[in-house]
């Protein structure tokens, strides 16, 4: 089996590369194999690879900068998938396509069900919602999977941010109004594996009954600033030497963003677990695993 996997510079698609390894050939595409921001190019290149199965977690992820670049978002979260999607249902390619929380508006306090009405605030989720519609109009073998929140011990995200802020400032200052799961990329790449763990087969009929949509991030939930928090604490367990003092709440209208985020981000398992037979685990267990690895790194630099 051939696997192409995008984004591999990413969070998800390197935990992806890791993960699949022992599945097949896996097909590690970054910006230099696989631009999705030129749609044109896409079918060409996937003649070349003639993958057997394409998971695509590559995305324009820039929420602010979105604004000023509504056709490039657009070209690589929207055009580019369904460019990649087409593809593969001419040739019934099974095609897992990650999304996000963003397609939704945020308000309540009920978890997001994948039936519920997306409604995005920005760009870039209304360019994600568009790649999530192009993929299902192309009608192949296809599983859109949406998750929020999503974190790693590299690259850049809301872990390394907290850590490296907590070695430099006396005092943090998260909002406390955003709720949500923080997923680490480790544990969407985990579930991913168990997906494919019986090859191929079957996952049309799996896919079919999820409707081509399900919703995957950590079990629990709590807020950036309670995210911030366990970060905080867990360097400090671990013995890490920090400059802060205080982890300050704010609300999201006291924190200065461009961008309207959902003050609601959690995430409905159900169909996850009712589908795929799969509970997430709890969101601190997660962070745990990746604080370990980040302290590893820090004290190796030290």
């Amino acid at each position: 089996m051939r696997i192409l996997i995008t984004g591999v510079t990413g969070q998800i698609g390197g935990a992806l590369v890791s993960r699949l390894h022992g599945f097949g050939t896996t097909l590690a595409a970054d910006r230099t194999v696989l631009d999705l921001a030129q749609p044109r190019t896409i079918a060409d290149v996937l003649d070349r690879l003639s993958p057997d199965l394409i998971i695509n977690p590559a995305a324009y992820t820039a929420v602010d900068r979105a604004e000023d670049e509504p056709d490039l978002a657009m070209r690589v979260n929207g055009e580019a998938p369904g460019t990649m999607a087409r593809w593969a249902a001419a040739r019934a390619v099974p095609f897992v396509h990650f999304s996000t929380d963003y397609v939704f508006d945020g308000s309540g306090t009920r978890a997001w069900r994948e039936d519920d009405e997306p409604r995005p605030l920005s760009v870039y989720g209304a360019s994600k919602l568009a790649g999530e519609r192009e993929v299902r109009a192309a009608r192949g073998v296809f599983l859109i999977v949406r998750t929020s929140w999503v974190y790693a011990a590299q690259g850049t995200n809301f872990l390394r941010t907290v850590s490296r802020l907590a070695r430099e400032r006396k005092e943090l200052r998260v909002v406390a109004d955003q709720i949500g799961a923080p997923t680490a990329a480790a544990l969407v790449a985990d579930t991913i594996a168990r997906m494919l763990a019986d090859g191929l087969a079957g996952l049309r009929e799996r896919f079919a009954r999820a409707q081509g949509l399900v919703h995957l991030a950590a079990s629990g939930e709590t807020s950036r600033h309670g995210f911030a928090g366990a970060i905080v604490a867990g360097l400090k367990t671990r013995g890490l030497p920090l400059a802060v003092e205080r982890v300050v709440p704010l609300r999201t209208d006291e924190y200065p963003a461009r961008v309207r985020r959902p003050l609601n981000s959690r995430l409905d398992l159900s169909r996850l677990q009712k589908v795929f037979g799969v509970t997430p685990p709890h969101w601190q267990s997660a962070l745990d695993a990746e604080l370990d690895t980040l302290v590893r790194e820090a004290r190796s630099h030290l």
